[in-house]
């Protein structure tokens, strides 16, 4: 299975294996293969999947494809936006204003008045909620925003996690999320209470306990998850 380990070529037209054209055909772009080895394509107005061999998985022509995720593709034709099976054809009938990729076995879409909300494969709505903004499903739970343009996290039934409202939030990575509040950014548990008390101007996600963090006066430093500096990188 060489399309496992492609590499879309620097020029953005084809892929490549260790450095050699996988295929002769040359598009105007192409992005990376994912299961079950197809990766989309785009020549002028026309987009589709190819094989590891560049060619095209089904018939069908669309004006915009992505990557599979969980069997399915997300796509966009005149009709509006979609997922589509490994052989081209439609996973559900109704269309969107634009959606996203699968996780969890849910996906984003905005719907053609605007509003978000997760589906499931079915293309029926996870939830009966309707939300201002709604992102990608990670460790089970998903961030959505309000009409009053305040975030907080639900879970796979669109039932919120935690009573708390954030300016601006993230997913949890490894059972902690970015979180913004009147005060700055903190990082938050799966109750949505803060884990430390101080704030900073921007944080990252945490890897293996520490963050790399800004403070309000631009220097940069590591913390721990009490929030203690542990390594300055800016004074």
């Amino acid at each position: 299975m060489s399309w496992r380990r492609a590499q879309v070529a620097a020029d953005g037209h084809h892929h490549t294996l260790d450095g050699v054209p996988l295929y002769a055909d040359r598009f105007d772009a192409v992005l990376a293969f994912h299961e079950p080895g197809l990766a989309p394509v785009r020549r002028g107005t026309s987009a589709w999947h190819i094989d590891g061999n560049g060619r095209a998985a089904y018939q069908r022509r669309f004006l915009r494809t992505f990557g599979f995720y969980e069997g399915l593709a997300a796509v966009r034709d005149i009709d509006g936006w979609h997922h589509v099976l490994p052989d081209g054809g439609d996973a559900y009938a109704v269309r969107f204003d634009w959606c996203g990729n699968f996780q969890g076995e849910r996906c984003p879409v905005r719907t053609t008045a605007g509003q978000y909300h997760h589906i499931r494969h079915s293309g029926e709505p996870a939830y009966p909620a309707r939300w201002s903004y709604a992102g990608d499903y990670r460790e089970g739970s998903a961030v959505v925003q309000n009409a009053e343009g305040v975030s907080t996290h639900v879970d796979l039934a669109g039932i919120p996690l935690h009573d708390r409202w954030f300016r601006d939030l993230d997913v949890f990575h490894k059972g902690l999320a970015r979180a913004r509040d009147e005060a700055g950014w903190t990082h938050v548990g799966k109750d949505g209470v803060p884990v430390y008390a101080r704030r900073f101007a921007m944080v990252e996600p945490f890897y293996n306990g520490q963050a790399r963090v800004e403070r309000f006066d631009g220097a940069l430093g590591i913390i721990d998850e009490s929030g203690a500096i542990v390594h300055e990188l800016r004074a």
